[in-house]
């Protein structure tokens, strides 16, 4: 009996250090995660720059876009992933230089890839007209759109809090989260209908040019059935982009069925809704490319043999 004190100590010392060990492993895992993501996207980028016939093609504008945009949510995300496992609260005016850039990002994720599939629809379907619609001038006006429509959507929240919230909030600290930073109705109700109206936006974009484009591919047309599975892969890429739209229920709906593994949930729709769509993001439109996969392979092949040896590279430099 004497010893039970003791031993309780003991135990909650080890499952204390067992979620120590468990918060530090998820951590690890995702800076990790983040780092081999942002490596190949940059490695990418760097290939865009370096050659013309890419910077001279809208669907590469396109795309890099797409793996920058990525790569700032990717990196702002995981910040605020670690910065709530570590402080759990944190000041709702830091809440905001985090969460700001992460809503902005994924709003245009969808966008790009819809403007990605009308462009691909122009290319195939109606290929006389392509260089006329689609320049390097106008692909850029249509990145600014994008742009404009996601901050349409979300700096009018920012504006209902300035309004609607004291100041005593913005010093206060929260669970860094949209909805509780964004709390006002007007806020919620606006996220919702900004949501279904992207949502139908782009499904609609997606589903039309992948129909028009598969009655093309009928003419056995190789370019054609490219183009037919590059939609049905970007549908696969913009549902898993979507799942961030329908996180809050998803969440709610595993919490339900496993109320005890509340921390196992947040991680596991956190790596499902932030990491593996920019994951897919690379595969999907850089990789499936021969052109661009022959001149990425040799950036990405020449910076892991300088790494690997760089006296070696020195010596050769010299």
């Amino acid at each position: 009996m004497n010893f039970t004190p003791v031993n309780s100590n003991v135990t909650g010392a080890v499952i204390h250090l067992d979620t120590l060990l468990v918060a530090l492993s998820r951590n690890i895992t995702v800076v990790i995660l983040g780092i081999t993501i942002n490596y190949i996207n940059a490695t990418m980028v760097h290939t865009f720059n370096k050659h013309h016939i890419f910077k001279s093609n809208p669907r590469f504008i396109l795309f890099i876009h797409l793996l920058v945009n990525d790569m700032i949510q990717l990196t702002t995300s995981i910040s605020l992933f670690i910065f709530t496992y570590t402080f759990h609260t944190v000041y709702v005016s830091v809440c905001c230089l985090f969460v700001l850039p992460a809503i902005f990002t994924s709003q245009n994720t969808p966008l790009n890839i819809a403007f990605m599939a009308a462009e691909c629809y122009i290319a195939v379907c109606i290929p006389l007209r392509y260089n006329y619609i689609c320049t390097v001038k106008r692909t850029y006006i249509v990145i600014g759109l994008i742009w404009t429509m996601s901050s349409l959507s979300v700096l009018p929240d920012v504006f209902i809090l300035l309004a609607t919230e004291p100041l005593e909030f913005l010093n206060s600290r929260v669970y860094c989260r949209r909805h509780t930073v964004f709390r006002n109705i007007y806020s919620l109700k606006k996220r919702d209908v900004s949501h279904i109206l992207f949502l139908v936006v782009v499904w609609l974009t997606l589903f039309y040019t992948y129909f028009r484009i598969l009655f093309v591919a009928k003419a056995a047309q190789a370019d054609a059935k490219k183009a037919r599975n590059t939609i049905l892969l970007q549908g696969f890429h913009v549902l898993l982009c979507m799942m961030v739209y329908v996180q809050p229920m998803l969440r709610q709906g595993l919490m339900y069925l496993f109320p005890a593994n509340l921390r196992i949930i947040y991680f596991s729709v956190f790596i499902m809704n932030q990491i593996l769509p920019r994951l897919v993001s690379p595969i999907i439109y850089g990789l499936r490319d021969k052109t661009f996969r022959k001149y990425f392979k040799r950036y990405l092949i020449c910076t892991v043999t300088m790494n690997l040896h760089p006296t070696t590279t020195l010596k050769m430099l010299s």
